[in-house]
Formats: C-alpha cells, structure tokens, sequence
C-alpha cells in the first residue's frame, strides 16, 4: 500500500509557487507515495526554526492525524535542525523536497556513475543533518532517518568522519569513471565527429526523440535509450551515432533532466554528466510545449545548464508534443524554435535536416580524381562522404562528391585540375 503522505509548502516570494506545488505532488507520486492533502502558507519566507509559522503546528497535526497520514512532504530544502522541531511539534516524519529527489534518484539509477553521483549527493545531505547516535548510517535517507539521538558528541563525530571517508572513497571511484569518459570525449573531438545534446525538463521528450532519431538514422537502430512518461526516467548519459541519408554522421547525446529547486549536491554530483553538453557543437532544447509551465521549464533549464558552465553553444529549441494540442500544426521550423512531436515521423526528419543545416557547415561540392591504385580513397568516399556522382577515366576514378573541411584538407592532392 502507497505511503499517505501530506504535502506543504511556504510561498515566499516565488512567482511559480503553484507550479512547484504541483511539480512536488508529481513527485511524490513519482516517488510511490499517495498525496491525501496539501497544505499552503502565505509568508514573506520561510520560519528558521519551524518552516511553517508556529500557529500552523497544531493544524498539521490535527490534519495528519485526521488523514491518517505517515509524512509530511514539504516544498523546499530544510535544514537538520528544521525538520527536528517540525518532527517534535508533530509526531510525523519530515521528508524535504531534496531528500524526495534523492530517494527518486537513488531508484532510478542504473549504472554505476549515476548510483555513485546520487550516493555522494546523499551523503553530502546527510553530513550536516546528524545530530547523535541512531540509525543505521546505510540506510536511505530523508526525514526521521537521519536523526541520531543519543550518547552525544564523541560518536557524532566518528559517525561522521565515516560518512566522509566514504565520500571520498565514492568521489575517486567517481572521479576515474569521469577521467575514462574524458578520454572518449577527446577521441571524439579527434576524429572531427560533431556533438549534438539532447537537453530539456524532465519528462519533456529527450529519450523519445533520441529513440525516433536512432531508429530512423542509426546503423544500431536496437540501441533504444530507455524511456517512459515519468519523472527522471533516465539519468544515464547515452551517446548514439546518427547516420544521414548523405553520409554526414553526428553524435547524438542524452542528459539528465532537469526539475526546479534541484538540490545543488545533485546537480554538483552529476556536473561531470552534465559536462557532456559543454562540449557539444549544438544543443537541442525540447520542451513539453503541451504543459501550460513550459515557460519555466525552460528557464529552468536554463539556470541548470548555465550553473554546470554550459554556455556559449547554439540552442535549437524543439517543442515538443505538439500532438496533444488539437490546433498546433506540426513540423513547423520558424528560426531557432521547431514545433514537432518526437512520435512523428515527418516531425523528426525535419529535425534532422535542420540539424544537418547548423552542424555541418563549411561543407563543399569538389571533383577529386583518384588513382586506381589509391582505391581505398574511393571506397571511403562511398561510406562516409556524399558522392554526388563517379566517372571511370584513364588516368583514375572521377568522383564528384561533398566534402568537409577536414577532408577538404586531407584529400586536397586529388583535386581535379583541368588541363
């Protein structure tokens, strides 16, 4: 049976407080909880020891007792000292709305460096919340888990220098996860390959769309990412290599996605994943153009990206899930912004081909005439460039063909000159 949890939140002076209202009820639900009521408080911010005003304990009580209620869930980052007092004046446990992420994160994670980013990003919340002797410091945090009450300063202190040791131990596993994929980067950047990542909320269509393009333009057309319509379904950066009709190939990557108030351990934790986008040549921003917030999702991502240091590339924006809005025309290309559905197919070659348009730039119609002896020349041509057309002549093979710059300079001794 899902846990009955009631959600509360202080607005403060956030201009979308209704929106992350909403969004923390996505998450718990996210999160296998049953939402069975909501409460909101209208303060200029929120109470340093309590969260809530103290004139609003005695109603939270009364209401979770009424609803039979396990938790609360509340609408920000509380400090250790907050949820102590929230728990005391209550009798329920606090569950903040960085310990839910993390607690989703932490399910969600597949691969070794993202259990590993979570598991740090954890610990680092914990450290500051331990208050004594108590739980098993293994267990998931969030809420009365991280309260240990007891036998005083001396076992505090080597309850925490565990918890650092084991960060650090997590950190240099991390860290030589992070240097491998680094080499990889480098070999790409090598071998000229254009980069283009996938960014955007979560939930907004990343993987969908990767899938689309993989399926339509891959040689490995079985190398779907997984996807599904909930929050954080991926958490794993996959990178899949897109073939054009023409030959012209790019790198295709999909990130983390992104939510509001994301704890800043997190995003901390998964900068080295995130880092995938900083060196990609175009970003691909999709957003879910059918939910009303889409606006602030967008500035959020925004935020995010700019946080990690990914600034300065061009942004493509693809709105997505224009097939739920009955009288949006789609695929529509208007500048920088495409208006499409990933689960279209005429929505993901065009695409595609405004892709091909941003990244591969500089590209030139030239004749090459290559000696029969230098076949493997031609045989390159034909699987990795454009060859608009070949002609056997005396003197070698005549080949018309679309080249990159890279090219251009690699095979300019075959340039066709006219005598």
């Amino acid at each position: 049976m899902s846990k009955k949890v009631i959600l509360v939140g202080v607005s403060g002076s956030e201009k979308d407080f209704d929106y992350t209202m909403l969004e923390l009820r996505n998450l718990a639900e996210a999160n296998h909880y049953q939402v069975v009521d909501e409460v909101r408080q209208n303060l200029d911010s929120a109470h340093k020891a309590t969260y809530v005003g103290k004139g609003k304990l005695e109603e939270l009580k009364q209401l979770g007792e009424m609803q039979e209620a396990k938790a609360f869930v509340l609408n920000d980052e509380l400090t250790g000292s907050q949820i102590r007092n929230l728990e005391d004046a209550t009798g329920f446990q606090i569950i903040d709305r960085t310990a839910l992420i993390l607690s989703i994160f932490a399910e969600r994670a597949k691969t070794r460096e993202a259990q590993l980013q979570v598991e740090i990003a954890r610990l680092k919340y914990e450290l500051p919340r331990m208050i004594g002797e108590g739980e098993s410091l293994d267990q998931q945090g969030g809420g009365s888990g991280l309260r240990n009450r007891g036998s005083g300063e001396k076992k505090l202190e080597q309850d925490r220098r565990i918890i650092k040791d084991r960060i650090s131990k997590l950190t240099k596993e991390l860290d030589a996860i992070v240097a491998e994929r680094e080499t990889r980067r480098r070999k790409r950047k090598k071998n000229e390959i254009p980069v283009v990542s996938l960014v955007g909320y979560t939930n907004a269509g990343k993987s969908t769309t990767m899938n689309g393009l993989v399926a339509d333009f891959s040689t490995s057309e079985h190398k779907q990412v997984f996807e599904k319509d909930m929050l954080f379904a991926t958490l794993e950066t996959s990178v899949r290599e897109i073939v054009l009709p023409d030959h012209k190939r790019f790198l295709l990557t999909d990130t983390v996605g992104f939510v509001s108030k994301l704890p800043t351990h997190l995003v901390k934790a998964f900068r080295s994943t995130l880092e995938e986008a900083r060196d990609a040549d175009l970003l691909i921003h999709v957003v879910d153009y059918s939910d009303p917030n889409y606006q602030t999702m967008i500035e959020t991502t925004e935020c995010t990206l700019k946080e990690v240091g990914v600034e300065g590339i061009p942004v493509l924006f693809a709105y997505n899930k224009a097939d739920k809005i009955a009288e949006e025309n789609y695929p529509v290309l208007a500048g920088d912004t495409l208006v499409y559905s990933a689960r279209d197919e005429a929505s993901l070659f065009e695409l595609a081909e405004t892709v091909k348009k941003r990244i591969f730039t500089g590209y030139k119609k030239v004749t090459l005439l290559i000696p029969f002896e230098e076949g493997q020349v031609v045989a390159y041509l034909n699987d990795k460039a454009n060859v608009l057309s070949e002609e056997y002549l005396n003197e070698g093979t005549k080949v018309e063909v679309e080249l990159s710059p890279v090219d251009q300079e690699r095979l300019k001794k075959f340039r066709w000159r006219v005598s």
